[in-house]
């Protein structure tokens, strides 16, 4: 069977919901606002990181030792990375339930669970598009997305006119 990046077998996945491009695109501005705030708990999270590493590469087994003077510090870091991962993953999590994939927080990309022409696909959205105007297969990713039919990023028709 066939599995993307991230070791999912989608098409063994059945979605907990199919979008229409039209329920797509009234949940986007949702979307712009969460994505950001998603990013910035991703990106607090690696700056978290560093610092635990950091401490721990700096002061070893010393660090756990309740008169390091670091102690406190690590102990606050440990926190903040606990309630940010479970903060950021609740919310995929959520997401996910609903139908929607987050693919990579960097550019914003998001993809909807729908159906064209009979078969389960993803709408396919990238933060700075207008709408949900593009779609993938489920083991295709981002780099084999297409413009929907009826799309406003489809191919331009010719206009009418002479020939």
């Amino acid at each position: 069977m066939e599995t993307e990046r991230d070791g999912v077998d989608h098409a063994a996945t059945v979605p907990p919901r199919l979008w229409t491009v039209e329920e797509a695109n009234a949940r986007l501005n949702e979307l712009r606002a969460l994505l950001p705030q998603l990013k910035a708990w991703a990106t607090r999270l690696g700056v978290v990181h560093e610092e635990l590493q950091r401490l721990a590469s700096f002061w070893g087994k010393e660090l756990e030792s309740n008169d390091n003077p670091d102690f406190a510090l690590r102990h606050r870091l440990d926190e903040e990375w606990q309630s940010l991962s479970r903060r950021l993953e609740q919310e995929v999590l959520r997401l996910h339930e609903d139908g929607i994939e987050v693919k990579d927080l960097e550019v914003g990309l998001a993809d909807f669970y729908g159906r064209l022409e009979g078969e389960v696909v993803f709408l396919c959205w990238r933060r700075g598009e207008e709408e949900v105007g593009f779609w993938h297969p489920l083991q295709g990713g981002y780099r084999n997305r297409r413009p929907l039919p009826n799309s406003r990023k489809a191919a331009p028709r010719p206009r009418g006119g002479s020939a």
